[in-house]
C-alpha cells in the first residue's frame, strides 16, 4: 500500500525482456533502504524487489503487468516515479493507494493557469464512474485532486512542485499515464452494482445518489 507521494524521481538503468515479462533495473537513493522483497511503486504500479545494491535495485513485471501499464514504454534513461511501501506509522498525506493499475490513459491537453497546468487525462467510463469532483486519484502512482470530471476525461490542477519532482513534469500531450481510482471508490461502485455497468450507459456516483441509497 502507498500514499501517492513520490519519494524520488528514479531513472531506468537496463531493461531486458525476458519470457514475455521483463527485469528492469533502476538507479536512484532510496535503493539503500531497499531489501529483496520489498514492495516499491514505479510510475504507480507495486512491484516486488528481486535485487538491490546501495545505489540500483531491480524488479520483475510480469506480461500481464506490461500489457496493462505504461512500464512496456519504459526506454533505459528515462525517469520514472518511485515510491516505498506506506508504514502503518506514516501519516497519509496523500491518499491510499495499491500500486493496481486499472488502466492506461493519456494525457490530451496541459493548460497553464496561474501557478499550476490544468492537465486533462483521457479515461474510459468506467473508470470514471469511481471518480468524482474533489476525489482522489492515483497519476502514474502520484495523489491528485480531481477538479472536473467530463464523459471521457478528468481534470487535475499540478502545482509546481508535483512539475517539478515528477514525471508529470516533463509529459506532454499524448502521454500514457498509469490510472488508479480511489480503492474506497471501487468498494463503494461494487455494493452498488456500478462494476458491471458499460461505458455508454454509466451512471455517476453522486452525493444525491449516496444519500438515497443510505449512504
Amino acid at each position: 500500500m502507498f500514499t501517492g507521494l513520490i519519494e524520488e524521481l528514479g531513472i531506468v538503468k537496463d531493461i531486458r525482456f525476458i519470457n514475455q515479462g521483463s527485469k528492469i533495473t533502476f538507479m536512484a537513493k532510496l535503493s539503500e533502504f531497499l531489501k529483496v522483497g520489498d514492495s516499491v511503486s514505479v510510475n504507480g504500479v507495486c512491484l516486488t524487489v528481486t535485487h538491490c545494491t546501495q545505489y540500483n535495485f531491480t524488479v520483475e513485471a510480469m506480461g500481464e503487468t506490461l500489457s496493462r501499464t505504461n512500464l512496456s514504454l519504459l526506454t533505459p534513461n528515462q525517469k520514472v516515479n518511485l515510491e516505498r511501501a506506506l508504514l502503518l506509522k506514516d501519516r497519509i498525506a496523500g491518499h491510499l493507494v495499491s500500486g493496481h493499475v486499472d488502466e492506461v490513459g493519456a494525457i490530451i491537453k496541459k493548460v497553464t493557469t496561474g501557478l499550476s497546468i490544468a492537465t486533462e487525462i483521457s479515461a474510459s467510463g468506467n473508470l470514471l464512474s469511481m471518480v468524482v469532483s474533489k476525489g482522489s486519484i492515483a497519476v502514474d502512482g502520484i495523489s491528485l485532486t480531481v477538479v472536473e470530471v467530463k464523459d471521457s476525461s478528468f481534470s487535475v490542477h499540478l502545482i509546481p512542485h508535483t512539475l517539478e519532482h515528477t514525471t508529470l513534469g516533463f509529459k506532454g500531450v499524448g502521454s500514457k499515464v498509469n490510472l488508479e481510482s480511489d480503492i474506497l471508490a471501487k468498494y463503494v461502485s461494487k455494493m452498488l452494482g456500478f462494476h458491471s455497468i458499460k461505458s455508454d450507459s454509466r451512471k455517476t456516483i453522486t452525493e444525491e445518489y449516496l444519500i438515497e441509497k443510505g449512504f
